[in-house]
C-alpha cells in the first residue's frame, strides 16, 4: 500500500479518481501543502482558523475538480492548490470588506437617527409634547425612552430597571424604539410640525 508522503501527482490523481485510497490522499494533501496555505493566509491578514477553513475548502474544491475531470494537470498539484486557496481567501476578504462597509453605513445611519431624535426631545417643552406620543409606542419602549430621555439615566442603570440582559441589548432596543418613534412622527405631520417649530 502507498505511503502518503510518497504520492506523486499522478498517483494522487489516481487515488482521488478511484476513491480507493481517498483518505490517504487527503492526509497527504494536508501534510504536504497545508503549511504553505497557512503561511499565505496569515501573511494576508488571516489567522489560523481562517487558514484551516480556506485549506479545507481548497481540498474539497480540488477533489471535486479531479472527480469531475476538470483538473487537466496543466499545472502541478502544488501550484493548483495555491491558486485555489488564493482565490478563496481573496473572495473572503472582499466579502468581509463589503460586510464591514455595510456595518459602518448601518452604524452611521443609526448614530445619525439617534442624534436627530435626541435633538428633537432635547428641551423641556418638547418633552411634554412627546409624552403623549411615547405612550403610543407601547409600554417597553415608553419606559425605556422615558428612563433615558426624561430621567437621564445611563444605560448601566436602565438595565437594572428593565428586563434586558445587558447594555447592548438596551441600546438595540432603544434604536428600534426610535425607529418606531420616527414612524409615528411621519404619520403625524401636525405633531412633527409642532416639534420642528419648537426646535427653531
Amino acid at each position: 500500500m502507498k505511503v502518503a508522503e510518497k504520492y506523486t501527482d499522478a498517483e494522487l490523481m489516481s487515488a482521488i479518481s478511484s476513491g480507493k485510497d481517498l483518505d490517504k490522499a487527503i492526509h497527504f494533501l494536508y501534510r504536504q501543502y497545508s503549511e504553505a496555505t497557512r503561511s499565505f493566509i496569515m501573511g494576508y491578514g488571516g489567522n489560523e482558523q481562517d487558514a484551516d477553513d480556506v485549506f479545507q475548502e481548497t481540498v474539497i474544491a480540488f477533489i471535486d475538480c479531479v472527480k469531475k475531470g476538470k483538473y487537466r494537470q496543466e499545472s502541478s498539484v502544488k501550484t493548483f492548490l495555491a491558486s485555489v486557496a488564493k482565490h478563496i481567501w481573496f473572495n473572503d476578504l472582499k466579502k468581509k470588506e463589503r460586510t464591514g462597509i455595510r456595518e459602518k453605513k448601518y452604524e452611521s445611519a443609526r448614530d445619525h437617527q439617534e442624534k436627530d431624535i435626541s435633538h428633537q426631545i432635547g428641551d423641556v417643552e418638547q418633552r411634554r409634547q412627546l409624552r403623549e406620543l411615547l405612550t403610543q409606542l407601547g409600554e417597553p419602549c415608553h419606559k425605556l425612552l422615558h428612563l433615558f430621555y426624561y430621567e437621564n439615566l445611563p444605560m448601566k442603570e436602565i438595565v437594572e430597571h428593565l428586563p434586558y440582559e445587558n447594555e447592548q441589548v438596551v441600546r438595540n432596543k432603544k434604536y428600534k424604539c426610535l425607529q418606531q418613534l420616527t414612524g409615528l412622527l411621519k404619520a403625524n405631520p401636525a405633531l412633527a410640525g409642532q416639534l420642528n417649530e419648537l426646535i427653531k
